[in-house]
């Protein structure tokens, strides 16, 4: 069964975010600015770009969409990025309306739409699990019987990490957090045009059936100067330096090494 997965890596839309612009002009500035960029480049490489090169099924792929606006070195240095991961194809779109680029790029990416697929988002500063790939498509075959009843349902991991990165290190804290966007798959029948996109993440249940799976930590939330969904005055999460038995453990289950992290953002 193909699994497609999709990655937003500061693409200007028309809505889809918290942070409100009142033009696009406007949106593309802030999303472009040096300081956010740097940010956002140093996370997608020493979080997100791991847990993608170790996964356990290398089947898959996975579309990252910019702005066609996104300025060349930044382009540039995307596509050095992600240059060893034959899995990767970037988009380059102009401004729409957020759901709807993100659905015709899911279903563009369909090779047989008579097929059923998984699909899954990841948010350009987050990681999932090095199996995360193998247990949705394991998923898939455990349930079969289910899903070929249902034209679509959610498969959702829902234990994880908070955590920040930076010069000092991994800081971070275990959690379960239901239907969040890293570790959340969907199963979509074939010639259903529906996508993962279509549905609120935190309200998915509400329109399909959900499977659950709390075994083992599947996510790693990263948070930063720039999350979106944290800039109204969120609540603060505490966090703590990783043990050595938990440096390991990030190294193990999402390819996150410390050492990495510290090195990546050195001079930030």
């Amino acid at each position: 069964m193909q699994v497609i997965g999709l990655c937003r890596f500061s693409y200007p839309a028309l809505g889809g975010f918290q942070v409100v612009h009142e033009t696009i002009e406007e949106r593309i500035a802030y999303l472009y600015s040096d300081a956010r960029m740097e940010e956002r480049f140093r996370l997608f490489e020493a979080v997100t770009l791991p847990c993608l090169r170790r996964q356990s099924d290398p089947e898959f792929d996975m579309l990252v969409v910019i702005g066609d606006s996104l300025p060349r070195h930044h382009r540039d240095r995307l596509h050095d990025l992600t240059a060893d991961l034959p899995q990767v194809r970037i988009h380059a779109e102009p401004p729409r309306r957020h759901r709807d680029v993100m659905k015709d790029l899911l279903n563009g990416a369909r090779k047989d739409r008579d097929q059923p697929c998984l699909q899954f988002r990841l948010d350009d500063d987050d990681a999932v699990a090095a199996e995360f790939v193998e247990r949705l498509r394991e998923t898939a075959r455990d349930c079969a019987t289910l899903l070929e009843k249902t034209p679509m349902a959610a498969i959702d991991f829902n234990r994880g990490y908070i955590a920040e990165f930076g010069a000092d290190g991994i800081r971070a804290t275990a959690t379960v957090n239901p239907y969040a966007t890293a570790a959340l798959g969907m199963y979509a029948a074939g010639g259903t045009r529906r996508t993962i996109m279509n549905f609120a993440h935190h309200r998915i249940h509400h329109h399909m059936p959900t499977l659950t799976f709390s075994d083992v930590p599947m996510w790693v939330r990263s948070h930063n100067g720039y999350n979106d969904s944290r800039q109204g005055g969120a609540k603060p999460v505490e966090v703590a330096p990783l043990t050595a038995q938990q440096e390991q453990e990030f190294a193990t289950i999402f390819g996150i090494r410390t050492d990495s992290v510290r090195a990546i953002f050195r001079d930030a």
